[in-house]
């Protein structure tokens, strides 16, 4: 597998704008506003919020001068999320961008059924309802959504960390939408690639230390963490279980390798945030979500940290570094 593997990428549709846009089809004689609803905690994503304004510079949209951002946090709790949702709603913003997975989509899409919302992420929106289909999502949400494959391509990796691997265990926050595309993952993973998948949920930040432990009980080789905020989030916690117990870990952003995680596989949030501001743009100027095509990562990174690789007592091919994206030594 190749660092500049793609996972069923669709074509580049949005073409960035050049110059200060014209009046926006969305917002008609006032500046338009964008809402976006977060799950995470402001602290943790403001470093992806000032890409993102800064993405939107590049477009010619700028803050406080030709746009507003309306920015609400769930700060980590999911019961705030359908109260934020409506607020943003009430607040009369032309956008809704959904910062927090599926269930942040769900509620911004259950408060409103006419404003656009702009998936960042989230794992299979076809598959649990989010769209008709990526190609003409047929509703109000649009945007990025991450492949069911994204997961596949992390077990490879670690197959090539794990040459002994034979066990996985997957920890997910915990959606029942998600039910029948877990259990297609852990059939095609026993056919194609001989490992076998353990899902432990962790549906509340107290519920982590009992899913950290269902884990442990499963004997995994090596564990996957799902690109969710509210885990990662508990990304502290992940660590310390993870190291005392040497298993080696694999993530979707390279940010929990830095802080001592084995490798990650997947798009960084700043290329997520560059596209959200093309999809923006688009809808500004008189698009329609309902006939904008959703996007999967085209560029996924990938990221190893050598010194929790000797730790672990894993020796890392050298042909697999040199793919690698950028090596923590």
């Amino acid at each position: 597998m190749n660092r500049r593997d793609t996972v069923l990428a669709l074509p580049a549709l949005l073409a960035a704008a050049s110059g200060w846009p014209a009046r926006p089809a969305l917002a008609q004689g006032r500046t338009p506003r964008l809402g976006i609803l977060l799950l995470a905690s402001l602290p943790s994503v403001a470093a992806i919020l000032d890409g993102f304004r800064s993405n939107l510079r590049e477009l010619g949209y700028v803050e406080g001068r030709n746009i507003a951002l309306e920015i609400l946090s769930a700060e980590g709790n999911v019961e705030r999320l359908p109260g934020l949702a409506s607020q943003l709603v009430a607040r009369k913003v032309d956008i809704i961008i959904s910062g927090g997975g599926n269930i942040s989509a769900f509620a911004a899409r259950n408060a409103t059924s006419t404003i656009p919302i702009i998936m960042t992420g989230g794992i299979g929106a076809v598959e649990v309802g989010l769209v008709q289909s990526l190609a003409r999502p047929g509703g109000n949400v649009t945007g990025l959504t991450v492949p069911q494959e994204l997961g596949i391509k992390q077990i490879q990796v670690l197959q090539e960390l794990v040459p002994s691997l034979s066990r996985v265990a997957i920890l997910v926050r915990g959606d029942p939408r998600m039910a029948a595309v877990r259990e297609q993952a852990k059939a095609f993973a026993q056919q194609f690639l001989l490992v076998t998948l353990e899902f432990v949920e962790a549906p509340s930040p107290e519920g982590l230390a009992r899913a950290l432990e269902a884990a442990r009980a499963a004997k995994p080789n090596a564990m996957i963490v799902a690109p969710d905020p509210l885990l990662y989030q508990q990304r502290e916690q992940i660590l310390r279980f993870t190291r005392a117990a040497r298993i080696p870990d694999m993530y979707s952003s390279p940010d929990i390798v830095d802080a001592g995680g084995l490798a990650s596989y997947g798009p960084t949030p700043q290329e997520v945030y560059r596209v959200v501001a093309r999809f923006v743009d688009r809808l500004l100027k008189g698009a329609k979500a309902a006939d904008l095509p959703m996007e999967q990562p085209t560029k996924l990174e990938l990221v190893i940290n050598l010194r929790t690789a000797k730790s672990l007592g894993l020796a890392i091919p050298q042909s697999m570094l040199v793919r690698a994206d950028r090596v923590v030594e």
